[in-house]
C-alpha cells in the first residue's frame, strides 16, 4: 500500500463498499431515464434508418426494457447490472448490425462504460475486449464499417475505460479518506465527551475533596491551639514542680554535706554507720538534684526561655576548660585525652557556659562509655563555620540507633543506664543549646569502632529575620497576575453535626432552627465513630430518653475524638413520647380534623369513622 492511500479496519472498510453499493444503486436509477431517452429518440428517428419498423420496435423494447430493469433492481442490484449492460449492448449491436449504421460503432462506449462503473473494473475490461473483437472481426456482409471509424471507436473505448478508471482512482481515494476522517472525528468526539465526564466527575470531587481539606484545616487549627495550650500548662508544670522540688532537695543535700564533711558540729556521738548511710542519702540526693536541672533545662529550652549570652569566644579556651575538668575521669580509667584545635581558629559568636557545658556532656559521656584506648577532641573551619568533633574508641552505635541519641530519656540498651547511669537527656539538652545558636549537631559511628559525635557552629551571627508576613515574600521575584479564574466551585465549609436517634425529632429541629448546617443522621455509637474518623465534625449529639444510660455509654468508649464534644439530651418524636406515657399515640397542637381521623383509624381500625 503506498503512502498516498489511507489505512482503513475492516469495518471502515465494509462500510465504504456499503455507500458505494448504495451510489452504483442510484447511478442505475439514473441511467433508467436514458434508456427511455434513447428509445424515444429511436422511435421518432425510425424513418431515417433502413428498417424503419424495426426502430420503432426496437424504441418500445428500450422502453420496456427500462421498465422491467426497474422492477429487477428492486428484486437483485447484481442481475439488474448485468442486464442492463447487455441490453444496451444488445441495443447497441442491433442498430449497428440490422440497420446497417456503421458509425453507431461509437456508441460502444455506453456499455463499456456501464460494466466499469456498475459491475467491476474486470467486468469493464472484458466488455472493452469484446467490443473490440467486435469491431475488428464483424463482416462487411453485415455492415461496412470505415477503417478510420473503427480506430476512432477502438480508441474511445479504452479510452473510456482509461478515463473512468483515472477518475475512480483519486475518488475512491478521497472518498477513503474522507471516510477514514469522519470516523476519527467521530472516535475523537466520544473520546471528548469521555473526557469531559470524567473532568466534571474530577472537578465534583475536587470540590468534595477541597471541603473536606477545608473541616480538616479547621480541625487541626482547633487541635494545634488544644495542643499549644497543653504544651504551655506542662511547661508550667515542669518548671514549678522544679523548683519546688530544688528547695527541699538543696536543704536535705547541705544538711547532708555538713554532718559528713564536719560531724563535730554535732559533737562526738555521730557514728560511724550513720555517717555511711547520710553519705549514700548525700550521693543519691545529688543525682537527683541533677535530673531535675536536667529537666528543667529542656523544658527551659522547649519553651524557648532561655536566654544566651553571646560574646566572641576563643574555641581553644572552652576545649581546654571542658578538658580540664573531664581529665579526673580519664585518669581513674586509664585513657588518653587529646585535642587538637588549630591556633589560627577565628573567634566564634557564641554563649561560652551553654557550648562548655556541651562539651562537657559529650567528653563525659564519651569517658563513660569507653574502656580502653581514649577520646579526641578535633576543630576546624568549612566555609562560614567551625566543625568541632568528639571522637572515642569506645563499643560504637549501629546505625539504625542513631536517631535515638538525641531524644529524651533514650537510652541504646536497658543494661546501658544500669551500668554506666545517666539520666538519657544530656545529648538532647546539647543538641538543642547548639541548635540555639543556629549550628546542628549529628554522629557517625559504626556498631564496634567507636563514635564521633560532631557538631557545627557558626562564626558570625545569621542575619536578622524580618519580621511580620513579608519575610515570606521574594522580592526579587516579579509579581505574576492570575489571568483566569478558577473553575472550581467555590467551597462552603458548614458546621458538621453526627445525630444518633431512633427518629427525625432531632433532625428536624435542628433543620428549623440551624441554617447552611450539616446534619448526618446515623443509628449508633459505631457508625457516628466510623463517620467522625472519615472526616472531621464539629459534635455528636444524641437524642435518647435513657440520658443516663447514653453518658455511660459515651463515658465507657475511648474513641471519641478529644476535640468532639458529645451532647446528651431527650428531644422525644412523637412515637417515643407515646411509648413513654404509655399510649397508642400522641397528638401535637393544632390538631387537624384529617390528622384526628388517621389516628383514630390507625388505633382502632376496626371502627368507623364519620
Amino acid at each position: 500500500m503506498s503512502a498516498a492511500e489511507p489505512t482503513l479496519s475492516p469495518d471502515w472498510s465494509q462500510e465504504l463498499d456499503m455507500v458505494t453499493h448504495q451510489l452504483q444503486n442510484e447511478t442505475i436509477t439514473l441511467a433508467l431515464p436514458g434508456l427511455g431517452v434513447a428509445g424515444l429518440l429511436l422511435m421518432i428517428g425510425s424513418s431515417a434508418l433502413r428498417h424503419p419498423d424495426v426502430g420503432v420496435l426496437l424504441g418500445i423494447s428500450l422502453l420496456l426494457f427500462a421498465a422491467g430493469i426497474w422492477f429487477l433492481h428492486r428484486w437483485n442490484y447484481a442481475v439488474a447490472a448485468w442486464a442492463l449492460v447487455i441490453g444496451v449492448l444488445a441495443t447497441v449491436l442491433i442498430v449497428i448490425c440490422w440497420n446497417g449504421v456503421g458509425v453507431a460503432v461509437g456508441l460502444l462506449v455506453v456499455p463499456v462504460a456501464l460494466a466499469t462503473v456498475l459491475l467491476s473494473r474486470l467486468a469493464g475490461v472484458a466488455a472493452a475486449g469484446c467490443c473490440t473483437l467486435f469491431v475488428l472481426l464483424v463482416p462487411e456482409s453485415l455492415v461496412f464499417v470505415p477503417f478510420q471509424v473503427c480506430v476512432v471507436a477502438i480508441i474511445a473505448i479504452w479510452s473510456i475505460i482509461g478515463i473512468i478508471l483515472l477518475a475512480l482512482r483519486p475518488l475512491l481515494t478521497t472518498v477513503q479518506w474522507a471516510w477514514s476522517s469522519y470516523r476519527q472525528s467521530q472516535a475523537m468526539l466520544e473520546q471528548a465527551r469521555d473526557y469531559q465526564g470524567q473532568l466534571h466527575q474530577a472537578l465534583d470531587e475536587l470540590t468534595t475533596t477541597n471541603m473536606q481539606l477545608s473541616r480538616l484545616n479547621q480541625h487541626t487549627q482547633s487541635l494545634r491551639q488544644i495542643a499549644e495550650e497543653e504544651r504551655h500548662i506542662k511547661e508550667r508544670f515542669v518548671a514549678n514542680v522544679s523548683h519546688e522540688l530544688r528547695t527541699p532537695l538543696n536543704m536535705i543535700i547541705g544538711f547532708c554535706e555538713i554532718i559528713t564533711q564536719s560531724p563535730e558540729t554535732y559533737g562526738d556521738a555521730v557514728p560511724p554507720a550513720l555517717l555511711a548511710d547520710l553519705a549514700v542519702v548525700l550521693r543519691n540526693g545529688q543525682h537527683l538534684l541533677s535530673l531535675i536541672n536536667d529537666v528543667l533545662d529542656l523544658s527551659q529550652i522547649e519553651s524557648r526561655r532561655v536566654s544566651l549570652i553571646k560574646e566572641r569566644v576563643s574555641l581553644a579556651e572552652i576545649v581546654q576548660a571542658a578538658t580540664i575538668a573531664v581529665r579526673p575521669l580519664y585518669a581513674s580509667k586509664d585513657l588518653y585525652l587529646e585535642s587538637d584545635i588549630p591556633a589560627d581558629l577565628p573567634p566564634v559568636f557564641c554563649d561560652r557556659t551553654r557550648i562548655r557545658e556541651v562539651l562537657l556532656n559529650l567528653l563525659s559521656n564519651a569517658g563513660r562509655f569507653t574502656e580502653r584506648g581514649g577520646v579526641r577532641v578535633r576543630a576546624w573551619r568549612e566555609g562560614g563555620d567551625i566543625v568541632i568533633s568528639v571522637a572515642d574508641t569506645g563499643p560504637g552505635i549501629a546505625e539504625e540507633d542513631h536517631d535515638k541519641l538525641f531524644k529524651p530519656f533514650q537510652q541504646l540498651d536497658v543494661t546501658v543506664r544500669r551500668h554506666y547511669g545517666g539520666t538519657g537527656l544530656g545529648l538532647t539538652i546539647s543538641k538543642n543549646f547548639v541548635e540555639l545558636h543556629g549550628g546542628s549537631m549529628w554522629v557517625e559511628s559504626v556498631a564496634g569502632q567507636g563514635a564521633t559525635v560532631l557538631f557545627r557552629l557558626p562564626i558570625d551571627p545569621p542575619a536578622p529575620v524580618e519580621g511580620g508576613p513579608l519575610r515570606w515574600l521574594n522580592p526579587y521575584r516579579p509579581y505574576e497576575e492570575r489571568v483566569r479564574s478558577s473553575i472550581l466551585k467555590p467551597v462552603v465549609v458548614r458546621p458538621r453535626l453526627v445525630v444518633i436517634e431512633s427518629g427525625t425529632a432531632m433532625q428536624k429541629l435542628l433543620a428549623r432552627h440551624l441554617n447552611n448546617v450539616e446534619v448526618v443522621p446515623v443509628a449508633d455509637l459505631e457508625e457516628a465513630f466510623q463517620e467522625m474518623k472519615r472526616e472531621p465534625v464539629q459534635a455528636l449529639l444524641i437524642n435518647d430518653l435513657q440520658v443516663d444510660e447514653a453518658l455511660q455509654r459515651v463515658s465507657a468508649s475511648s474513641r471519641l475524638p478529644y476535640s468532639v464534644p458529645a451532647i446528651i439530651c431527650s428531644v422525644p418524636g412523637v412515637e417515643q413520647a407515646a411509648g413513654a406515657l404509655g399510649a397508642e399515640d400522641y397528638l401535637v397542637k393544632p390538631i387537624s380534623r384529617k390528622m384526628l381521623l388517621e389516628t383514630l383509624e390507625r388505633v382502632t381500625p376496626d371502627a368507623k369513622t364519620v
